[in-house]
């Protein structure tokens, strides 16, 4: 069996070295006959496509590709289609893994197969957080690290083939946010299986919060919203609702933990300076979460109000 590891990056320069030299360690087990890692670049500007194209030497493995700025949903597009293995595996570039990754996601998935009778399945791998850029594999896995979500591209993999039967990501994710869950929607609607695969472990490294990252983070929710409506149009379901959280339950919820909008990013900013300078950065992202939901939410409700969706 080939396996394909399929990365769109955007601007990661610094931790993409440390996820491909992860890739470089691979364990050849369970029938893998080799691999390839699928690098999109998608417009970066911090020189992440000129330090790639030197580093063709310490990277084997590594198959390049570039587009414009374009967003995750076509770079994944473009690295499945120009990729050659069976098993189609996506990370995120800041995404640090260990040596029995791929081996861990091809034992399990064959195993399901075998089960099944069939390939209607896909693995997801353990996805543990951390802010140590030096040593990312040294994070124990927190609670905080539990998703629930049915196909995230942090850590999964699928046989190509019902990758291609399910359309691939739909190209109108263009900002941040949704164009895997709405995939995973299609995935659920087929039958396919979710196989959870705790030993393909994946540290998901994030610098540690500072605040000249707020309004960027603002940024990012904004997007989203934009984006969930974008999933919300082609999948109208209440399910949907909640996954992108555009109900009256959730802004209410928001309304009420902030206070009606009095804890915001201002009003925290004493208090988040202080966690950040006493080493607390986690519990300070936790805090800023709230207001940040809450933007996500209001966000959200405008711009279906200016779309006239209800």
């Amino acid at each position: 069996m080939f396996v394909s590891v399929v990365i769109p990056t955007y601007n990661r320069r610094q931790i993409l070295e440390k996820c491909l030299l992860a890739l470089e360690q691979q364990e050849l087990a369970y029938g893998i006959e080799g691999y390839e890692v699928v690098v999109v670049d998608d417009g970066s500007t911090d020189g992440t496509l000129e330090w790639l194209k030197g580093s063709s030497k310490l990277f084997p493995h590594v198959q390049l590709f570039e587009q414009e700025h374009s967003g995750a949903a076509v770079g994944r597009n473009k690295g499945v289609k120009n990729s050659k293995g069976e098993v189609i595996v996506f990370i995120d570039s800041d995404l640090v893994v260990t040596n029995s990754f791929l081996a861990s996601h091809v034992r399990a998935l064959k195993n399901s197969w075998l089960s099944r009778g069939d390939r209607l399945s896909f693995t997801y791998g353990a996805v543990v957080n951390t802010a140590n850029f030096h040593n990312p594999t040294n994070e124990k896995h927190k609670i905080q690290d539990i998703s629930w979500a049915y196909f995230a591209t942090g850590n999964v993999a699928i046989d190509k083939k019902l990758l291609e039967r399910a359309g691939l990501f739909d190209d109108n994710f263009r900002l941040y946010g949704w164009e895997d869950l709405e995939l995973g929607e299609r995935l659920r609607m087929m039958g396919v299986q979710l196989i959870k695969c705790p030993k393909a472990v994946g540290y998901h490294w994030h610098p540690a919060l500072r605040l000249e990252q707020i309004p960027d983070l603002i940024r990012v929710e904004r997007e989203r919203a934009k984006m969930g409506l974008v999933f919300f149009r082609k999948h109208p379901t209440l399910r949907v609702r909640f996954i992108i959280q555009f109900t009256w339950l959730h802004r209410t919820i928001w309304e009420i933990m902030t206070f009606g909008g009095l804890i915001n990013e201002r009003s925290l900013r004493p208090l988040l300076a202080w966690l950040i300078r006493a080493g607390h950065s986690g519990i300070a992202m936790e805090l800023l979460r709230l207001p940040l939901n809450r933007i996500a939410v209001e966000a959200l409700f405008k711009e279906a109000h200016l779309k006239g969706l209800r």
